[in-house]
């Protein structure tokens, strides 16, 4: 999917979720493209469950699903910029010489794989699937992925089976993708089973980074997964609210906004 197009239907998902129902002449004027290319969007979206198309346009059907978690492939649009910065400066951040680095899911840890690529004597352990076929064909470096049942909102592996390859590993650094991050609830996302696999990888690293754009500070999610004590370095943006940001701070996280 183009960049572009994933935007739009970003959008779309978005504005449906928000407005309850929305028209398709609307938003063919809105995006400057054709009401067939919006019907496209709309069966496609229709079509794996987001939606349900209407005469004209769609309404939703889990505006839940929507609100609370875009599927990964629809959330690259979204926050791009802040991400692609903070993925720069997560992987400044990251020690030199030989490394063993841990990847969980998520849009800022994907930017951040594709930076490793010009890095040597390095062991990447990832249970993202979309990470690792980034990561897979570099000769210099060496991938090591989780086994475990697929996720698809977020294209990882979890479960007992992950949880077991992760247990046996000891790690330098893990980078790890959150849904939301607060001084008082620590680290959560959407899930319960991916929040128990993630905490699993952060409990195996010597140093943990979190990285969130700036809407994810302040928000809790369903299923926590880990306190900030777990945290070395939260790396964020410049938009994160600063009352939340000096509280995390205080619980003792070093934060960099990039």
């Amino acid at each position: 999917m183009s960049r572009r197009r994933a935007e739009r239907v970003a959008a779309i998902l978005s504005r449906v979720s928000g407005d309850g129902a929305i028209d398709a002449g609307d938003l063919a004027t809105e995006f400057g493209v054709s009401t067939a290319t919006i019907r496209r969007d709309l069966q496609s979206l229709e079509d794996q469950q987001l939606l349900a198309r209407t005469h004209g346009g769609a309404v939703a059907t889990s505006p839940a699903l929507a609100v609370a978690e875009l599927p990964v492939r629809y959330r690259t649009g979204q926050h791009r910029e802040a991400k692609a910065l903070i993925a720069r400066r997560a992987f400044e951040l990251l020690p030199h010489g030989p490394l063993t680095i841990g990847l969980t899911g998520g849009t800022t840890t994907h930017l951040l794989a594709r930076l490793l690529a010009t890095r040597v004597d390095l062991t990447v352990v990832t249970n993202a699937v979309n990470i690792a076929a980034e990561l897979a064909l570099l000769p210099r470096l060496k991938l090591i992925m989780t086994g475990g049942v697929t996720r698809t909102q977020s294209y990882e592996l979890v479960g007992p089976i992950a949880d077991r390859t992760l247990e046996g590993l000891h790690l330098q650094v893990a980078v790890i993708g959150v849904d939301g991050i607060t001084a008082a609830g620590g680290l959560s996302t959407h899930d319960d089973i991916e929040a128990h696999t993630n905490a699993t990888m952060l409990r195996r690293a010597a140093q943990v980074i979190v990285v969130a754009d700036s809407s994810k500070i302040g928000r809790n999610c369903l299923a926590t997964i880990a306190p900030l004590a777990s945290v070395s370095v939260l790396v964020t943006d410049a938009g994160a609210d600063p009352g939340e940001l000096a509280a995390i701070r205080d619980a003792g996280v070093s934060v960099v906004q990039a």
